[in-house]
């Protein structure tokens, strides 16, 4: 495969390598981050693994592993899997903290998994997708590994269908974190999942408030893309500006999406 060049000839990075930077780099901050920490879909991913009693469950893009966490007390065995080894590695220093004993971590992309087909019988995947280089591919990979009639449960934020808004949102996710490859709309999110071979039979949205200081600081945002982060806020037309509640500090709410499918 050929790499990317820029007009000077110096090699750039590849995706992976980018989001293995830009996350290894700020694991911890995932742990701790009440958003990714907390929430009703942490609360419904704990529910459903109680009703499954699932024998292995996969944590697709395990970020700072509280899928994991939520699934594990009711799963005989757990693997987290993430592009990022050091992600990983506090995953795993943090199972060890709860006491949790049946959380394996395994470093992969999630277009390439390193499992044999029908390998798990319930999968999570939560806030991960926006940054897969090829998401219909992690998603057909998905439900390779995942047997047949078994769970699955896919959370993220979901690009709004105004055009204008979803450019806005693209535009200021990138701005914050350089991995960031595409927040896809509940069409594309339905459409994508049906190509791979899932049947979904659940999809509930929501709101989430993202503090401007906090989401920043989790990525280390540099203050000159900040800057253009709010510059962009501040120059968003009142349509834009009222679907995502942009607030005087640049804090705003964003749509996120809970979809379950067999």
């Amino acid at each position: 495969m050929t790499e990317d060049k820029t007009p000077d000839d110096k090699t750039q990075p590849s995706r992976h390598a980018l989001a293995d930077e830009q996350f290894g780099s700020t694991a911890a901050a995932y742990v701790t981050s009440m958003v990714h920490a907390s929430g009703a879909d942490l609360d419904h991913i704990a529910e459903r693994a109680r009703e499954a009693k699932p024998r292995h469950a996969l944590d697709l893009g395990t970020g700072g592993g509280h899928a994991a966490y939520a699934a594990a007390p009711r799963a005989t065995r757990v693997t987290a899997c993430d592009l990022s080894p050091r992600m990983l590695d506090v995953v795993a220093a943090e199972a060890a903290r709860r006491g949790i004993a049946n959380i394996a971590v395994e470093a992969a992309p999630a277009e390439a998994l390193p499992f044999a087909n029908g390998s798990f019988d319930f999968l999570t995947c939560r806030f991960s997708t926006h940054h897969w280089r090829a998401a219909e591919v992690g998603l057909r990979e998905a439900r390779r590994v995942l047997a047949a009639g078994s769970p699955a449960l896919f959370i993220d934020v979901i690009a709004p269908a105004d055009p204008a808004a979803d450019t806005h949102l693209q535009a200021v996710e990138l701005l914050r974190d350089l991995s960031h490859v595409r927040d896809y709309s509940a069409r594309q999110w339905l459409a994508m999942l049906g190509s791979a071979g899932f049947s979904v039979t659940r999809m509930t949205t929501a709101r989430l408030r993202m503090d401007f200081a906090e989401w920043t600081g989790r990525m280390r945002t540099s203050p000159d893309r900040a800057a253009a982060i709010r510059a962009l806020q501040s120059a968003a037309s009142s349509d834009v500006a009222a679907h995502f509640e942009i607030e005087p500090d640049g804090s705003f709410t964003i749509d996120t999406v809970l979809i379950e499918a067999i």
